[in-house]
């Protein structure tokens, strides 16, 4: 027993020899290792109590799962700024030695860290305006796909190639985004179409609409709609417009099989869906047009 109270009381004594000092205060060995326990436990049980928040007080509420997950990072980052002064305060280290440390510190980091403490501030802005969240399909610049997760700097989402794309949140406050299932799952989709001059447009607009109603993935309310739109220079110009709720996140899917089916539609009818043609006539100019001598005999002069 005494052996071991005499190694504690050793180690003891080469813990508390000092390393530097920071002001009036010394860091001896036993700081550094007291706070650097004391900060890795801190994040660990703050990861704990996010955890905890996320999928048990909060699955209660009425939240949203990508709120719920906001809500509890927020609270995490709260919890670590606040752990770290107590054990800071604890370790017996005055804050107000390191003002001016801090000072010069926080000025170089504030340059440095510009966007990321947008990128934060921008996804706090999205917690609560809420403008995408999970499952929505997205457009931001050239990405588009759907959002998976939502976190406190970015925002992952994956295209329709099993691509995931990390957007930083700042994205989604400065530039327009498209959200196709902000306000409602239903989407409507425009097909055009170019017939042959002297088709009977009412026949087309009949056959456009049963490709609409064949296609199980179109919606009968809203019904689909045929617009006449112009008289082209090589076609009459329609527009078939079918609503969606089912191909919301593969809109290339129904917009090719549309055209499949309108296609063969019109085969069978046959309506011809002409290509662009131009008639070119050339003209050939008369030898005995006035001035034309006068040309020939100036270009000689000039070989002279």
């Amino acid at each position: 027993m005494e052996r071991m109270l005499q190694f504690f009381s050793s180690m003891k004594q080469t813990l508390d020899i000092p390393i530097f000092r920071l002001g009036d205060f010394e860091v001896s060995l036993w700081t550094v290792v007291y706070m650097t326990v004391s900060i890795v436990l801190l994040v660990y049980l703050s990861g704990k109590l996010k955890t905890w928040l996320t999928n048990t007080v909060l699955r209660r509420s009425t939240l949203e799962v990508s709120v719920r997950q906001s809500v509890g990072t927020i609270i995490r980052y709260i919890v670590v700024v606040i752990g770290f002064l107590v054990i800071v305060q604890t370790a017996g280290i005055d804050l107000t030695t390191l003002n001016v440390l801090a000072g010069a510190i926080g000025i170089g980091v504030g340059f440095g860290l510009q966007n990321i403490a947008s990128n934060f501030i921008s996804g706090v802005i999205i917690l609560f305006e809420r403008p995408i969240k999970i499952g929505d399909r997205i457009e931001v610049g050239e990405v588009e796909g759907d959002v998976v997760a939502i976190n406190a700097r970015s925002t992952t989402v994956v295209t329709n190639d099993n691509i995931a794309i990390i957007v930083p949140n700042s994205k989604f406050v400065s530039e327009n985004v498209i959200n196709w299932g902000y306000m409602d799952r239903k989407i409507r989709f425009r097909i055009p179409i170019g017939v042959a001059y002297g088709s009977d447009p009412r026949q087309v607009e009949q056959l456009l609409l049963d490709v609409a109603k064949e296609n199980p993935d179109v919606l009968d309310d809203p019904a689909p709609a045929v617009r006449f739109l112009s008289f082209g220079d090589s076609s009459l110009d329609f527009e078939l417009r079918a609503w969606t709720s089912s191909l919301l996140h593969r809109k290339g899917k129904l917009i090719s099989d549309l055209n499949f089916a309108i296609h063969n539609k019109l085969r069978s009818a046959g309506v011809q869906v002409p290509f662009p043609q131009r008639d070119v006539h050339i003209r050939t100019m008369p030898s005995d047009l006035p001035g034309k001598g006068r040309r020939k005999q100036s270009g000689k002069n000039r070989m002279k």
